[in-house]
Order: structure tokens, then C-alpha cells, then sequence
């Protein structure tokens, strides 16, 4: 990104520290995208720049960190300052930096897992998951997938929709994670934690148990030896719950939907978007498919 492009982020870090009492010289951004983050020089500190009208949810974000961290849960950690912090419209949220680290094993994913969902209901605002949230807005902004695919997909989202106001019973609702991949569970040298906690609910915990499983029975990301692993490790195996076609279908039309989202601003992903939509079609033979990872 050019220094011209940035200056306007950069004046939105420098705001943000001055009033939690932060030096921003010499920061350094990781990523100017939507959402944008930078590193504060020699202090460990991550700083997060969240899209205007983000406010509450990075203000539940916060409520998540510091409950997490009550709980002994190994996640991301907040930088002891008041937060967030809004600036121009935009929540301003600070991370203590984590040392390197690599994707964690779906193995990690399940004992982390474990660990949250056995928790009690937290005595903090969450408000109740949405498996469906942006799905809308990433169809409208789809623009290179014809559109009777893109109508299949709308009717898709009304059926699962309606689905899921009827589910049939499962476990007892808990805090979720709502994005529970191994991208989202870290190893570091000190161990494995959790990340991304701007997803966080209350809801199924199948939920959170469906991404493995999705990898495993659908994509073919994750082999039916580990995903076994995964349910030893956890306890639990969502696949032999009655409810869990729908939610199965719900994470693939999420995944689909960012495919084709990024697809409109990267020539690159358009074939793998309508892969993706030719599987939920029926075009493509039964599951397991194989689905590249969208970056």
C-alpha cells in the first residue's frame, strides 16, 4: 500500500494511542485491508483497526478476552489499557503481540474445544450465534457468478435458514467460538491458544464442532484418521447428530459466499467460487470435494 493510501490509517492508530497513553512512531501495518492491523515498535503490541460500525461487536470482543483470560482459557491476550477505543467511527482494540507460531492440529482445535464448551454460561453480553451473518451482503457483492447461481444460492440461504429455526435438539447451548478452524487455534512455543475472538456467542456448541467435520466429510482437508482423532480428543462426534446436515450446509454456503465475495476482486478465485457453487449443485459428483483454500 502506498504511503498516500495509508496516511488516513495511520492517523487513526495515532489518534487511538494518544488516548490510551500508547508511542505510535514508528508503526509498522501488517495489514490494510477492512480490517487493519499494525505493530507498535518494541513494545509487543498489536494494534486492531476494525471497519466503521464494528463498535459493538469490538466492544464484545474485549468482553470475550477478558472472560477468557478470567477463565484461564489460553487465547489472545489484551493489552491492560481501556478499550476499545473509537476513532473517526472506527473501534480501536490492543493485543499483546504472540511469538511465532503455525496453524494448530485439529487435535489442538479439539482440546481447546473441550476446554470452552465445558464451561458455565458466561455472565457477559454475547448475544445469540447468527451461522448465517454476512452471507447476504456476500451475495450481493458476488458480482462475477451468473445469476441463476446466485438465486439458487439466496433460495439455499432462505431453506437452511428456515431449517435452522426448527433444528431438532442437541447439546446444551454454551460460548462458541463461531470460526473454530486451526487457523483460528495457534501453536507457540508456550502451547496452543486460540484467536479471533470476534465471532464469539452463545449458541450449539455443534457449531463450532461442524467446521472440523465439514473439513473432514466435505472439503477433504482434514482425513477421516484425524477427524476420528478430533472426536476422541473432544468426546464428541457432531456427524451423528440428526441436526447436523443443516449446519453442515450452512458452513458450506459460508464458505462458498467467500469464495465467490472475493472472486469480484481477484480473477484468481472466480474458477474455485464456482467450483464451489457446482458442488452445492450437484455438478460436481458427491462429497468429498476438493476445495482450495481462498487466502
Amino acid at each position: 500500500m502506498t504511503s498516500a493510501a495509508a496516511a488516513p490509517a495511520r492517523h487513526v492508530l495515532e489518534q487511538a494511542c494518544s488516548v490510551v497513553g500508547l508511542e505510535s512512531a514508528g508503526a509498522e501495518p501488517l495489514r490494510l485491508a477492512e480490517n487493519q492491523v499494525w505493530r507498535l515498535p518494541g513494545r509487543q503490541v498489536i494494534v486492531r483497526i476494525s471497519r466503521a460500525g464494528q463498535s459493538a461487536a469490538a466492544a464484545r470482543e474485549v468482553r470475550v478476552a477478558r472472560w477468557l483470560a478470567r477463565e484461564t482459557i489460553a487465547a489472545v491476550r489484551l493489552v491492560d489499557v481501556e478499550q476499545p477505543v473509537e476513532v473517526g467511527g472506527r473501534p480501536v482494540t490492543f493485543w499483546v503481540e504472540l511469538p511465532p507460531q503455525e496453524h494448530g492440529s485439529v487435535q489442538d482445535v479439539a482440546q481447546l474445544l473441550a476446554q470452552l464448551h465445558s464451561l458455565p454460561m458466561p455472565g457477559i453480553e454475547l448475544g445469540y450465534l447468527d451461522p448465517f451473518v454476512r452471507v447476504g451482503e456476500r451475495l450481493q457483492a458476488a458480482t462475477t457468478i451468473r445469476e441463476d447461481d446466485k438465486e439458487w444460492l439466496h433460495g439455499l440461504h432462505r431453506d437452511l435458514a428456515a431449517a435452522w429455526a426448527e433444528r431438532p435438539a442437541g447439546l446444551p447451548d454454551r460460548a462458541v467460538h463461531g470460526d473454530a478452524w486451526p487457523g483460528n487455534f495457534v501453536r507457540t512455543a508456550d502451547g496452543v491458544l486460540m484467536m479471533d475472538l470476534e465471532r464469539f456467542s452463545v449458541g450449539p456448541p455443534e457449531w463450532d464442532l461442524v467446521s472440523t467435520a465439514v473439513r473432514a466429510k466435505t472439503t477433504g482437508a482434514v482425513t477421516m484418521r484425524e477427524y476420528d482423532q478430533f472426536c476422541a480428543t473432544y468426546g464428541h462426534d457432531v456427524t451423528a447428530w440428526e441436526g447436523y446436515p443443516i449446519l453442515a450446509r450452512a458452513r458450506e454456503l459460508r464458505m462458498t459466499t467467500y469464495a465467490a465475495q472475493h472472486a469480484a476482486g481477484n480473477e484468481e478465485w472466480i474458477s474455485q467460487a464456482q467450483y464451489r457453487i457446482d458442488c452445492l449443485r450437484g455438478r460436481s459428483g458427491p462429497r468429498p470435494w476438493t476445495w482450495t483454500g481462498i487466502l
